[in-house]
């Protein structure tokens, strides 16, 4: 699947999962999980060197079976019950969690949805990229004109759920310039712009969108969201700041953004191109051996 399309799918899926009724208790994915990341897994997460009491909370089977002590952290439907619960209301510091050594204290609104949760049932929820995807009918918008697919009409019912309207259609200039700037980075020429108010139509915005995914800029732009996560950089930091030449992984980034390589084969050249049958020089590239 091409990254454009990918992109689409992702952003689809968030707006289903937007669209689903409301769950009993905090949402996990979105209150709860973040809660337990940043207070609790680095004791009681999946490092079994790093893990305090026998107590794994990242895994909900764990979460629920008796820990070395005896007690279990999370008795669904029952926060009386249930050893985290307890522990994080406690006054006494050999007792409380987290720790007053890792200073990460809970704020009482996090307390109480950490007790909320337990209470609707300690449910825990797969990451969305491990589920798989389901067929959800658009939700019902009324007569309202503005959604002209069914992506519009998720977003419409969310805005509506929140009290807030759409804004209002931007003008021809000013769409043109906001799309070559999400995708190439720059603002079109006088030249280009003039060419598009000539013919604002939808078939015209559609052969402009077509016209910046095949410049080169596009995967400039969108190649740099890629390097800043593997932490790429022309010269190694330090006290020193010597020169690095690991370019041509760069460039091997633009030039597959811009080929619109399908996704698993971006992956899977980077993490394992050398081992690939007969590796072209590109695939060693990919994967570090450039020299």
């Amino acid at each position: 699947m091409g990254w454009i399309a990918l992109a689409v799918r992702t952003l689809a899926a968030g707006w289903v999962a937007l669209a689903l009724p409301a769950q009993a208790g905090p949402d996990f994915t979105t209150e709860v999980r973040p809660i337990l990341s940043q207070h609790c897994f680095k004791c009681h997460g999946p490092d079994d060197l790093a893990r305090k009491g026998g107590l794994r909370l990242d895994v909900r089977d764990s979460a629920v079976q008796p820990a070395k002590s005896g007690a279990v952290a999370l008795v669904p439907g029952k926060p009386e019950s249930s050893e985290l619960a307890k522990r994080i209301h406690s006054k006494d510091p050999d007792e409380v969690m987290p720790p007053p050594s890792t200073r990460q204290t809970l704020t009482e609104a996090e307390k109480k949805t950490l007790e909320a949760w337990i209470a609707a049932g300690a449910e825990y929820i797969p990451h969305w990229a491990f589920q798989r995807p389901k067929s959800v009918p658009p939700p019902d918008t009324g007569n309202s004109p503005w959604p002209r697919n069914p992506i519009d009409q998720f977003v419409l019912h969310q805005l509506g759920r929140r009290g807030l309207s759409p804004s209002e259609a931007a003008d021809p200039h000013t769409l043109a310039r906001r799309v070559s700037l999400d995708l190439t980075g720059l603002p079109p020429t006088p030249a280009e712009i003039a060419e598009f108010l000539n013919d604002p139509s939808d078939a015209a915005y559609e052969r402009w969108v077509d016209q910046l995914l095949a410049s080169p800029r596009y995967g400039e732009r969108w190649a740099r969201r890629w390097m800043d996560l593997a932490r790429y950089a022309d010269t190694n930091g330090y006290e020193k700041d010597r020169t690095r030449s690991i370019w041509p992984w760069r460039d091997w980034v633009i030039r597959a953004l811009n080929a619109d390589m399908p996704f698993d084969q971006f992956t899977l050249e980077q993490l394992a191109g050398d081992l690939l049958p007969n590796p072209t020089r590109d695939q060693l590239i990919a994967t570090g051996f450039h020299r």
